[in-house]
Parts: structure tokens; C-alpha cells; sequence
């Protein structure tokens, strides 16, 4: 039996890290990195968001419509901390400074994201015309819809995930 060739395993793994999204840099596999262009939204390739499969439209006076539920569900701090320091570096930003950046979940808690999905946490700036605080009023008022039967829960998910900064007009709740 024959035997391949190092640097042609080398290039093919290289190939097949890239098409899952991963680069090969000093012999290790690193996240790809992630763009700063879609600001105030993350980037859709790293961060598309993800939502809770215990949250629906049929569960939500037993989940997101009781106060203090996202508590029960939170992840907590040493994880997304971990995580903000690890994306700040994938989206490249310049200022590294922890403090300046919520690891915000891009499908909201209240309105059922997933709670430890890095497909849903990102490092979303604290500076800038439409930070974190501006998404957090949008996400409450979203929910109240919700709990009110104003909305869907999927039309309130659907419209953070296009863009939260035109999600309450989209829906007619400005």
C-alpha cells in the first residue's frame, strides 16, 4: 500500500478546516474571522442567532412571559466572558478593552434565543449610535408585544434577526 504524500494531507485538511470555516495558522485550526461591516448586527456568518427549542409560541406563558425566566436560563459570566474575550479577537476589533462591548445575545432571551449558543452570543459594542442599551429597549418592547399577543413570537424573532433597529417599525410597534 502506498503512502500519501505529508504535504498533500497537509493541503487537503487545510482545505476541508477552510470549508467548514476554520483556517490553518501556526499548525492549529482558528474560527475564521468575523466582519465588523454589519455593525450594529453581527456578522450573519458567525452569529446568524439561534433560537431555544423549549420557547414557542405555545410555551411562552410558561417561559419568556413569566417575569424572572431568563434568569433561570442565563448562562453565566465566566462563560460569556470567556466568549466576548475570544470573538473580540475573531471580529478584530482594535479596542480589546472587555468593558466596551456587551456579549449580547442576538435572539434575546425574552424572546426566546438560545441561551449558550455561539451562533447567538456576540461581542456587541457599547459605543457607537446604536449600542447594546439602544437593542435592549427594542428587545423589551418586543416581549411586551409578545406577552400582549400583539405580535408572534416568530414575526418578533424574525424581525430581530433582519435588523433590530427597524424591527419595531417593521412591526408596526413605534
Amino acid at each position: 500500500m502506498s503512502r500519501i504524500p505529508r504535504h498533500l494531507i497537509t493541503g487537503l485538511s487545510a482545505l476541508a478546516l477552510a470549508g467548514a470555516g476554520l483556517a490553518v495558522t501556526g499548525g492549529t485550526a482558528h474560527a475564521a474571522g468575523c466582519s465588523q461591516d454589519y455593525l450594529p448586527l453581527p456578522d450573519p456568518a458567525c452569529q446568524p442567532g439561534a433560537l431555544n427549542p423549549d420557547v414557542t409560541q405555545n410555551t411562552i406563558d410558561s417561559t419568556i412571559c413569566v417575569s424572572g425566566w431568563t434568569a433561570t436560563v442565563r448562562p453565566s459570566s465566566s462563560y460569556t466572558t470567556a466568549l466576548k474575550k475570544k470573538q473580540i479577537v475573531q471580529y478584530g476589533y482594535t479596542d480589546t478593552s472587555t468593558s466596551d462591548y456587551e456579549e449580547d445575545h442576538f435572539v434575546p432571551l425574552e424572546l426566546g434565543g438560545a441561551p449558550r449558543s455561539e451562533q447567538n452570543l456576540w461581542p456587541e459594542p457599547e459605543y457607537g449610535s446604536d449600542t447594546a442599551a439602544n437593542k435592549d429597549t427594542v428587545e423589551n418592547k418586543l416581549k411586551k408585544a409578545v406577552c400582549a399577543d400583539k405580535v408572534s413570537l416568530a414575526d418578533a424573532q424574525d424581525a430581530i434577526i433582519t435588523d433590530w433597529t427597524t424591527a419595531l417599525e417593521r412591526l408596526g410597534l413605534n
